[in-house]
């Protein structure tokens, strides 16, 4: 079996260049999306948040409603009660029965006017969480719609650009299988080290692209040359020059519309 033919410097030269065009083509679509994935997430979070509210108020309620129902239950239980201490009080024999009857019926009418008391301060309560659950059905209704029209947004932007991002991503795959794992985790390091993500750029106007620290003439003829990777003093990134890139862009630009 015949071994593989090795890779000349300027050969990984354009594979790097081809990569970064690739990356940097994944960075724009993703860039179109912006923060819209995070705001779809918190929007939903923030439903999702409000429906437990509202359940909670809802569930709320009901308990208020059964405190009454019990506490008018009680009230019919102390007037059943102090009728049946008035029947009693016309069999006395002495008035210390009668009095311990009267006693009785009085510990009732304040049962009763304690219950009373309790009713209206749930009724109180009732209102004030009524009052509570329309501005909380308000708000969710409005931050639903905020949501759909978001989620429109991004399922508009995800039809148009998901297709083409996963071929990208298969790309990229691909690219970095061909090159040494060493040039693979250099490029790597660099792309997240740097803001933008290049971490292979062109010489333009005599410095590396969007530096402005001049590479000496010496360095330019060698990075012309294309003899060995050659990496910027200032920022790491790998120089290539200006022929070599423009000929990658023009290839590349070709795979991307056939995507």
């Amino acid at each position: 079996m015949a071994k593989k033919k090795e890779a000349t410097v300027e050969e990984r030269l354009r594979a790097l260049y081809d990569l970064q065009l690739i990356d940097s083509r994944i960075d724009e679509i993703r860039n179109v999306r912006g923060e819209l994935p995070l705001e779809v997430r918190d929007l939903e979070d923030e439903v999702a948040g409000l429906n437990i509210r509202l359940d909670k108020l809802v569930a709320s309620l009901e308990v208020i409603d059964n405190d009454i129902a019990n506490k008018k239950n009680s009230i019919e239980e102390s007037k059943a009660l102090m009728k049946k201490y008035a029947e009693q009080q016309k069999n006395v024999r002495n008035n210390r029965e009668f009095n311990s009857l009267s006693k009785e019926i009085e510990f009732q009418e304040l049962e009763i006017e304690l219950a009373e008391k309790h009713i209206k301060e749930f009724k109180a309560q009732i209102e004030q969480k009524k009052e509570v659950i329309g501005e909380t059905k308000e708000r969710l209704k409005e931050r639903e719609t905020h949501l759909k029209h978001k989620k429109g947004e991004l399922d508009a932007i995800l039809a148009e650009t998901e297709k083409e991002e996963q071929a990208l991503i298969d790309k990229s795959t691909e690219y970095k299988e061909q090159l040494e794992s060493r040039l693979v985790s250099a490029y790597t390091r660099i792309r997240n080290n740097v803001k933008n993500g290049l971490a292979v750029v062109p010489i333009e106007r005599g410095a590396s692209g969007g530096s402005f620290f001049t590479i000496p003439p010496q360095i330019q003829v060698e990075i012309a040359s294309r003899k060995k990777v050659i990496t910027d003093e200032h920022s790491g990134r790998i120089l290539v020059d200006a022929v070599l890139a423009e000929e990658q862009k023009e290839k590349m630009e070709k795979m991307f519309s056939k995507l």
